[in-house]
């Protein structure tokens, strides 16, 4: 494909990725809200206490306001990037500064958005790859706000995983329904040997999930990849955490982001580093 062919299809990717990528700070901030607000309600079912007046957030309402002063952000206010930009990065009617976080995340999801578009080309692999980019991104944050990867991601993710490799997008099928069986066995298994162990546990049943969607993207060759390349980033991380005193050595560490961040490497160059592997060990 002519490369600017190719540079027209990376733009257009990049600023659906803008769009993307601010509904994606409405879904990780407001998510796992939802899921305490259900957790709540159905607590209270099970006590036979009655439902709670407040009204149910959800990822359209209310519409989004400052935390500080409550003032309701206009759709001019709420323009990717530009509008951060604008406003000098603070509330326009309080000045509260607004967090950087935000228009990091849009930028990053247009970057990784225009680079999946211009590395497969005008194919349903970049379609998929800008599903499984955009997932990815949204389950990284929330575990690493709320050390939470929601079935409401992660399994979907799975399905469409497998979906896509009915018609060997990625990998043919039975190797993507291997991949899904291993990476939840995988982790499952060191699961319950760490805690028979320890009688600790040493990650969440999502981590699992996770590794299952991946391998139900990738097929189960990516695999040692995708848990090499994460294992080796987070144990690095959190070294470097200790060491630096911002985490004591009992406090718990999302592991999520890094099976996120090893799965996106994957996805662009894991067979070529799969291949390099191989001819070391050879």
């Amino acid at each position: 494909m002519p490369l600017d062919s190719l540079g027209g299809l990376a733009a257009v990717a990049g600023v659906l990725g803008l769009c993307v990528g601010s509904f994606l700070n409405v879904v990780i901030h407001r998510l796992p809200k939802m899921m305490e607000q259900e957790w709540h309600t159905q607590c209270a079912e099970l006590r036979g206490e009655p439902a709670s007046t407040a009204a149910s957030l959800t990822l359209a309402r209310p519409r989004s306001r400052c935390p500080s002063c409550g003032h309701q952000i206009s759709a001019l206010e709420n323009i990717p990037i530009v509008s951060y930009l604008l406003l000098r990065g603070k509330c326009s009617n309080c000045a509260t500064p607004i967090s950087v976080r935000y228009p990091t995340v849009e930028a990053l999801t247009a970057l990784l958005s225009a680079f999946a578009a211009w590395h497969f080309g005008p194919t349903l692999q970049t379609v998929g790859a800008l599903l499984l980019i955009w997932a990815l991104i949204a389950l990284t944050l929330i575990d690493f706000d709320a050390q939470l990867l929601p079935d409401s991601i992660t399994l979907p993710l799975l399905w469409f995983g497998l979906a896509f490799n009915l018609f060997g997008i990625y990998v043919d099928l039975p190797s993507a329904v291997i991949g899904a069986m291993v990476g939840y066995l995988s982790l499952w298994s060191v699961f319950w040997l760490f805690k028979l162990a320890t009688g600790k546990e040493g990650m969440g049943y999502g981590d699992f999930k996770l590794l299952a969607a991946l391998g139900a993207w990738l097929g189960w060759q990516m695999l040692p990849v995708v848990i090499l390349l994460s294992s080796v980033v987070g144990a690095a991380v959190g070294i470097g955490l200790i060491i630096s005193s911002r985490h004591g050595r009992n406090t718990p560490i999302p592991f999520g982001p890094y099976l996120a961040i090893a799965g996106l490497i994957a996805l662009f160059w894991g067979a070529r580093l799969t291949r390099a592997y191989l001819g070391l060990m050879a």
